[in-house]
């Protein structure tokens, strides 16, 4: 099939980039991305690109160069998908918070929604393409509810699972490592609906990194993926633990296990813990799977994983109260970061929640800067997670748009988020304006030590036994 049309469903991190980015690469084909949050969708449409709803550096480029050429975003669901030849759903797939996999399964509704919603629309055949992360066996699913509810149309479902790594993820649709593509190479069909995505990617993707698999293999390639990356930072993250205690350098100790060729240095620097929309959810995700198939000892393996990650953040939010003379309640503490981690404005997950609600559950009150994250986000996050009422978390919550505003007369400053910017801050003045001793809690590693405490300040690494 001869791909002139893609509709994209879901206009969020990303659909929006992954099209952008074929429609650049590929100005023969007209690219449409629909999404049914009218706001979302006059986000993208915005003249002014810096109010695109995804922050990724250098995408606001690759939107200029292709929007109303061959790429345009769209709330008409129903006529994207008529005039498509190929279909990307690309929509979210929280962890289930109701019913049977509470907290553990994927929440499969909205890729049903849109399976259903493609079978009533579509008129031709059409090739559907799981974008989403789906747990193994969901195109089984998707090609049941198709088949059964179309209109005598014929649908092949092929696997394309992301790879983007939120801050670089241009960088990484640019040139990926690889581009997996799952089908059914049993049928001339699936083969050919197989050859019709290859053919789109190999525009600008070397041949001989799109790798081809049967689907089960691509959705399950996808969850170790994130459970393996994941596993690594939990790993360095235990270990600093043991180098507070022992007097060892978590940095020093990674960077003599990341120089092993069999280890190597990717994924071991040591923080307050990862976040973003997918390294919990995926994990979770193959936990229950496991757990579903009798598995347990597979299970436990990887939900400990997860275990580990909320250790860190908790422990690094009792470490300030501890440090603080055992008692945060009335005392300031600015937070610097709230995205999940440095060129994203997602939050999805982010260690500061969690560390925030914890900090406002001992009465504390907070000050948060971040460069890209809004007021309005940072509220839902903590109104998300019920622990106290929204209008409390207003009133012992405040975000500023200047960082020296968010530092000043406070007890200690925690470090949730890399952003670099941090590091080039006017630290004596900052220190100045603080209550004192001017504590700083640095959850990601990034600061000079030898410079902050030749100012003054009293300062605590994770993973660091000094």
């Amino acid at each position: 099939m001869k791909i002139q049309n893609i509709c994209c469903i879901g206009a969020g991190y990303v659909g929006g980039p992954t099209m952008a980015v074929i429609a650049q690469k590929c100005p023969h084909i007209k690219v449409t991305v629909v999404d049914i949050n009218e706001s979302r969708i006059a986000a993208w449409n915005d003249d002014n690109l810096n109010n695109l709803p995804v922050f990724e550096p250098g995408l606001d480029q690759v939107v200029q160069d292709a929007r109303g050429r061959n790429l345009f975003f769209s709330t008409n669901v129903d006529e994207a998908i008529n005039n498509a030849e190929m279909i990307f759903i690309s929509v979210n797939t929280p962890t289930k918070t109701y019913g049977k996999g509470k907290g553990m399964a994927a929440d499969l509704k909205y890729i049903e929604l849109c399976a259903r919603q493609i079978a009533r629309v579509s008129k031709t055949d059409k090739i559907v393409v799981e974008k989403s992360t789906l747990p193994v066996r969901t195109a089984s699913a998707i090609k049941s509810i198709l088949d059964s509810t179309g209109n005598d149309v014929k649908f092949q479902i092929l696997s394309n699972p992301e790879f983007l790594a939120e801050g670089t993820a241009v960088d990484d649709l640019l040139e990926p490592d690889r581009v997996l593509i799952g089908g059914d190479p049993t049928t001339n069909e699936g083969k050919k609906a197989i050859d019709s995505l290859v053919e789109i990617y190999s525009n600008w993707v070397p041949r001989e990194q799109i790798l081809t698999t049967n689907v089960w293999s691509s959705e399950l390639s996808k969850l170790t993926a994130n459970a393996f990356l994941a596993q690594r930072v939990s790993s360095i993250n235990a270990m600093s633990e043991i180098c507070e205690k022992t007097g060892a350098d978590v940095n020093e100790v990674a960077k003599a296990i990341g120089m092993d060729s069999r280890i190597g240095p990717k994924f071991l620097k040591a923080s307050v813990g990862f976040g973003g929309s997918c390294f919990q959810k995926d994990i979770l995700n193959l936990v229950y799977i496991a757990k579903s198939y009798g598995l347990d000892e597979a299970a436990n393996y990887w939900e400990q994983v997860v275990i580990m990650n909320n250790h860190q953040k908790q422990r690094f939010s009792d470490n300030i109260v501890s440090t603080l003379y055992n008692t945060v309640s009335g005392k300031k503490i600015a937070f610097l970061g709230w995205a999940f981690k440095k060129d994203t404005n997602d939050t999805r997950e982010s260690a500061a929640i969690k560390v925030a609600d914890n900090l406002l559950s001992e009465q504390a009150k907070i000050s948060v800067y971040d460069p890209k994250v809004i007021a309005e986000r940072m509220y839902a996050d903590l109104d998300y997670l019920n622990s106290r009422g929204s209008d409390e978390n207003r009133d012992l919550l405040s975000v500023h748009k200047n960082p020296y505003e968010a530092c000043e007369e406070s007890h200690g400053i925690a470090i949730l988020t890399e952003w670099d910017e941090f590091k080039d801050y006017d630290w004596e003045r900052i220190y100045a304006s603080m209550k004192k001793p001017a504590f700083i809690f640095d959850g990601r590693g990034i600061m000079d030590k030898n410079q902050l405490e030749n100012i003054g300040f009293e300062y605590y690494k994770i993973g660091s036994g000094e």
